[in-house]
């Protein structure tokens, strides 16, 4: 465990403690904390706008978890976005910060300054892409340069799809090429239901994506190099005999981040990138139809203000109750899971992935408890617990300005903006995330 010192208390500060996934953030440190070894002090506070809110948060955990301690045991720190100085305040008091405050395009950024600027790690939750890249073109260099890990999309979106494939990659025996993912969401007879500030960050995301787009030219990447046989995308909708229900591309931030990741992978740890598609399952029939009424509807008001503002004043109504004001109850939560199967294929060793076509295949699996709210806070919390004891093992470079490349371990820069897969594929995340509650496994072709 880091060391903690006087002026910087705290191994973890939950900021926007108070928001929906906030709370079960809150609820997922307390249980870690309790876990520790005894002779491990988990030090973390809570952060906000509101003193008597983030007080009822605690309240609320208490109650829940039966552990009455966290209505005195925890800090409180007042925190507002809007104010730099109170951001200020809380970064110099965390190792790293765990930001819950969402849609990440609007409130995110000064997050992210504040920790560059005042020495404290950075992780969130986004699955906004523009916002991710955004930062990482914004960002990396200043981060680099203060020694600050900035880690977006350690939730749902994007670890289980990330870190995923870089299990199936380790798992595989050859050269890995490609590998299509195949999300399966089931859920009790209640149904499941996702929180309206998710359902607001989709709205603006396919709003503005034209912004995406010009942002990605920014950074003048060349294209990816394709290994072996190249893959051929699937219809818009389609019958999936992997997982037997129709299927259309998910349009979350999972193809984004992978793709940064094997950029970086490819780039700075040479390996093979791999070409990769993900789908989600939509169902049988009529859940294609409610899709193709329900998306045609949603991609006509999204391009303008008054639509805009009417698929935000009434979730329920336009995701066909998918999404609501009030999010999910518990019974919801309790009752609904996810499984993230990949499907890869590339060459045996000793093929030559450069002569014909792939000889090897490989099915692996990701699966967990609701995405939203029990598997995000886990995959969250075991990142920032992953940063705070293994930092060493996070990427580094060596530092520009040395005339002899030594290779101590002082010759190195840390920090930067990354993606979850091109942080932690040195560090044991998957092994801290099969411990708690999401398992990889190698499945049968």
């Amino acid at each position: 465990m880091a060391a903690i010192s006087s002026s910087r208390p705290y191994h973890v500060i939950i900021f926007g403690a108070t928001g929906f996934t906030g709370k079960f953030v809150v609820e997922e440190v307390a249980r870690y904390a309790a876990e520790s070894p005894g002779s491990v002090s988990w030090k973390w506070a809570v952060a906000g706008r509101s003193r008597k809110r983030l007080e009822e948060v605690l309240e609320e955990a208490a109650g829940r978890l039966s552990m009455p301690g966290l209505r005195t045991d925890v800090e409180v720190i007042v925190a507002d976005v809007s104010i730099e100085e109170s951001l200020a305040t809380m970064c110099r008091q965390g190792l790293v910060i765990l930001n819950c405050v969402g849609p990440y395009r609007f409130y995110g950024e000064p997050v992210v300054k504040a920790c560059v600027e005042n020495g404290a790690h950075y992780i969130d939750i986004s699955g906004e892409p523009q916002f991710l890249e955004h930062m990482q073109l914004e960002y990396h260099k200043k981060a680099l340069d203060k020694g600050v890990y900035v880690i977006g999309s350690c939730g749902f979106d994007s670890i289980p799809a990330d870190l995923g494939i870089i299990y199936t990659q380790r798992q595989f025996k050859g050269t890995l090429t490609a590998v299509e993912s195949f999300l399966s969401i089931s859920a009790g007879p209640e149904g499941m239901c996702g929180h309206d500030a998710t359902w607001q960050s989709a709205v603006h995301g396919f709003a503005d994506a034209g912004s995406l787009y010009k942002l990605r030219k920014k950074f003048g990447h060349k294209p990816l190099p394709v290994v072996g046989a190249k893959v051929t995308k699937r219809g818009s909708v389609f019958f999936s005999k992997e997982i037997e229900q129709y299927a259309i591309p998910f349009m979350g931030s999972d193809p984004s981040v992978v793709k940064r990741t094997q950029r970086f992978l490819h780039e700075e740890e040479h390996l093979s990138p791999i070409q990769y598609t993900a789908y989600v399952g939509i169902g049988g029939p009529v859940s294609v139809m409610k899709f193709f009424c329900g998306g045609l509807l949603f991609w006509v008001l999204v391009k303008f203000r008054l639509g805009r503002t009417i698929l935000k004043q009434f979730p329920w109504f336009f995701s066909f109750g998918l999404f609501s004001k009030s999010g999910p109850t518990m019974k919801q939560i309790e009752n609904t899971c996810f499984s993230l199967t990949f499907f890869g294929e590339g060459y045996k060793e000793g093929s030559d992935p450069s002569r014909g076509r792939p000889d090897a295949k490989i099915c692996t699996q990701v699966i967990g408890a609701e995405p939203g709210y029990v598997a995000t806070p886990s995959a969250m919390v075991q990142a920032a617990v992953t940063l705070v004891e293994e930092v060493h093992s996070l990427p580094k470079r060596l530092a520009q300005y040395l005339e002899v490349k030594a290779m101590a371990d002082s010759c190195f820069d840390r920090g930067g903006v990354y993606t979850p897969g091109a942080a932690f594929c040195n560090t044991s995340l998957i092994e801290r995330l099969q411990n708690h509650g999401i398992k990889f496994s190698v499945r049968g072709n």
